[in-house]
């Protein structure tokens, strides 16, 4: 594919890809050169274009020697629009879901919707890219934006037809998420995280509030959670937008949430979709399941499948890894659940979630990340202190951070809270101190299989798998 093909420019040089790092730039590629937090891409111009790079975008006040400069006050947009053009095509069916918590729940029951009704469909996201036979992790929610083209491409060449991908607000934010043709988008809900990175909560929002406003195409179905509270405010920007508003929950028009009774092995839900009404055994513990179910069956839905199938595979969704998965039941009788709640928000959905399973005691094991957003520490603490009957802090990636201090901060909200330095021994002390009828809730890491320790050149990830390490401690 030539340079004119790609870009607004007069130009035959013979484009054969596109990349971020100047050290992996081959001959015929396109270079990123972006600002970032640690480094400016623009420093690395000249090098990019040793190794052969044909054509560089960055800023307009960048200098570029032996190469075509593609300027643009947006350049990782361009950029992306560029690549866009260049991986594709795309499977025909591709969903973008967005919101705080459940993204990666929704995406992934998505892809098992799909695949009852006789579609071959993959999820990309938290747990990296997911298909029926295989699971490849990409480290990132969202991947940099030449990754996530070139997956969402390979899968296509793979026979995927049904693709729903993780929306993050870094990904958006960054134009990570650009370029491909969508069907439907989701919104899942909105609570605090991530400001260590945007700032403010208005930022964050804003940054999400990008795919409604800006990457999906007027026309396109929005699938919106109806019960948060800035669920009105989405669907107000994406009908603004011009896209096709479906509303999901209690106050939902296309699948309305009427009831939903908790069961030994998870949920009755009463549901109204078409003015019927419908009883669904629901095989997933905790009451928040249901929002992550309803907002992939809207996907569905909106992506062309029958009522009748939607809801017939609804009650053979398998739970997905890490999200209040059981990972073992301890000698004395107390199951033990992993979930990846690490916001004050998560925390108590998922303490909620569990709460009407317990007879005796429910005990919350839970740290927090180091080098992320301090202010959200004494909130989890003080969440999980609300709610739980015991609490023990303790570790959760500590990075560059001194893990002390985060537990110390977790616990100006969680006085009462049992402190343990080290996750394994924190595991073990709370299945050591559980009894029959009481239940555990690991916080935080959920399907993660590293412990990040150190920071920069330092850094190192210690092998550790919550589940795995509660399964050796409870035997």
């Amino acid at each position: 594919m030539r340079l004119r093909d790609l870009a607004d420019i007069d130009s035959d040089s013979e484009v054969t890809g596109f990349a971020l790092d100047h050290r992996k730039v081959v001959r015929g590629n396109v270079f990123g050169a972006f600002k970032g937090a640690l480094f400016n891409g623009e420093d690395f111009i000249d090098e990019a274009v040793r190794h052969g790079a044909v054509a560089v975008v960055a800023s307009p006040g960048a200098t570029v020697s032996g190469a075509a400069l593609l300027p643009d006050p947006e350049p990782r947009r361009l950029f992306a629009r560029m690549a866009a053009k260049f991986f594709g095509p795309y499977p025909e069916t591709v969903v973008a879901v967005t919101g705080t918590n459940g993204k990666t729940s929704t995406v992934e029951m998505t892809r098992q919707l799909w695949r009852m009704a006789g579609h071959r469909s993959a999820s990309i996201g938290t747990l990296g890219v997911t298909t029926s036979d295989d699971q490849v992790k990409t480290g990132l929610t969202t991947p940099d934006i030449v990754t996530f083209l070139s997956n969402v491409a390979g899968l296509r060449r793979m026979g995927i037809s049904h693709v729903a991908y993780e929306a993050s607000s870094h990904g958006l934010d960054q134009y990570r998420a650009e370029g491909v043709p969508l069907s439907a988008v989701a919104f899942t809900n909105f609570s605090r995280d991530h400001l260590d990175y945007h700032g403010t909560m208005e930022a964050y929002f804003e940054a999400k509030m990008r795919l409604f406003g800006d990457v999906a195409q007027p026309g396109t179905p929005a699938v919106i959670w109806a019960d948060d509270p800035k669920s009105s405010e989405v669907a107000r920007r994406a009908a603004k937008r011009g896209l096709k508003v479906m509303t999901v929950g209690r106050g939902g028009d296309a699948i309305r949430l009427l009831d939903q009774t908790p069961t030994p092995l998870g949920q009755a839900l009463a549901i109204e979709h078409g003015g019927k009404a419908h009883r669904l055994a629901l095989p997933l513990i905790g009451a928040y399941q249901a929002s992550n179910v309803l907002v992939a069956a809207g996907l569905a839905l909106a992506t062309g499948a029958e009522w009748d199938s939607v809801f017939s595979a609804m009650a053979r969704l398998a739970p997905v890894r890490g999200r209040l998965e059981r990972a073992v039941i301890s000698r004395d009788g107390a199951p033990v659940y992993v979930d990846y709640a690490h916001t004050p928000d998560a925390i108590e959905a998922a303490i909620a979630a569990l709460r009407p399973h317990v007879e005796g005691k429910l005990i919350t094991v839970f740290g927090a990340g180091g080098d992320r957003d301090q202010g959200k520490r004494a909130p989890m603490g003080e969440a999980a202190s609300r709610l739980s009957d015991v609490v023990v802090v303790t570790d959760d990636n500590p990075r560059g951070e001194d893990a002390a201090a985060i537990r110390k901060a977790i616990l100006a909200g969680a006085p009462g809270g049992i402190e343990v330095a080290g996750r394994r021994e924190a595991i073990a002390r709370a299945i050591a101190m559980a009894q029959n009828g009481d239940i555990i809730l690991l916080a935080g890491k959920g399907h993660e299989t590293g412990q990040i320790i150190g920071a920069g050149k330092d850094q190192r990830i210690l092998p550790f798998d919550d589940a795995l390490v509660a399964r050796e401690c409870a035997a």
